[in-house]
């Protein structure tokens, strides 16, 4: 089985601050590095370290072919990456000394993605193979409509979250991935419960608390406890749980062990700088969740 992952690809920027920055304040940054990242590259990168076969779906400038590199470099299938005259996306990350962080994001090249590079993607995909999307490029209710008509399931990760394009992907989805805020923000702007919402299968992420995997066709929740660690980055942490996560089920898992290797892997990640150079590899998420005591 292949994840497909309709995504963005970009160059990081981060910034360590002492404190993150209120409006009209200037500060000088404690250090500074580079590195690949975006939402949709963070997900793949994670899917492909535990093991996926992981096919990205997206689009770079002419300045980005050293993400490809990258992405490939950790067993990422990048053919259907169009390369397009401008830009490639890049974000501005700043992270305080707890860990927290402000981001700012350029899209460039993620919105131009072009439609027959979509096509031709999923030309071969079929029944057993998964689709994932974010709120990051364009084409994202294409292509869940595409996927869903021939026979994949489609999780969705609604983030940045935007309550009118996840009005739009619900009728498609298989899996919705949120946090505690978007899960809300959702359910206020549909008028609904969460029990309410469309779609077989939700996933609200609770940072520090963990998560629960709610199975809405039978009326059940799964909590699963996030494990403890000592944070230095939680940026790209969703990304590393929604990556292992769908790894997880492409391989035959139920939700709940899905579920506790995506926090196993989520836990490790915030424990490193970084975004995908810093997703950790399965063996390691293995390591981690056999030192954990036992329950």
């Amino acid at each position: 089985m292949a994840i497909f992952n309709l995504g963005s690809i970009n160059t990081d920027y981060f910034y360590r601050l002492a404190h993150l920055p209120v409006p009209g304040e200037t500060l000088a940054a404690l250090g500074y590095d580079r590195g690949l990242g975006g939402k949709g590259a963070n997900q793949s990168v994670a899917a492909a370290r535990a093991g996926a076969d992981v096919r990205h779906i997206g689009a770079i400038g002419a300045d980005g072919g050293w993400m490809l590199d990258r992405l490939a470099g950790f067993g990422v299938e990048c053919r259907d990456v169009a390369i397009l005259p401008g830009a490639s996306g890049h974000a501005i990350i700043t992270i305080d000394t707890a860990g927290e962080n402000a981001i700012v994001i350029f899209p460039g090249a993620n919105r131009q993605i072009p439609e027959e590079t979509l096509q031709r993607a999923l030309a071969g995909a079929g029944p057993g193979d998964w689709l994932i999307l974010q709120n990051e490029t364009a084409l994202q209710v294409e292509a869940a409509r595409m996927a869903r008509d021939r026979g994949l399931a489609v999780a969705y990760s609604a983030a940045p979250f935007e309550a009118e394009a996840t009005r739009a992907m619900l009728p498609y989805l298989s899996l919705l991935i949120v946090n505690e805020v978007e899960a809300a923000q959702l359910c206020s702007a549909l008028g609904v419960t969460l029990a309410d919402l469309p779609v077989p299968y939700v996933v609200v992420t609770l940072g520090a608390k963990g998560a629960v995997w709610h199975d809405l066709e039978e009326g059940k929740a799964l909590p699963v406890p996030a494990l403890p660690v000592v944070p230095v980055d939680t940026t790209a942490a969703g990304d590393t749980f929604a990556g292992y996560l769908l790894a997880g089920l492409a391989e035959g898992m139920t939700p709940a062990q899905a579920m506790r290797l995506a926090s196993a892997a989520a836990a490790l990640k915030v424990t490193r700088a970084g975004t995908a150079d810093a997703i950790p590899a399965r063996a390691e998420v293995e390591a981690f969740l056999a030192a954990q005591p036992s329950e």
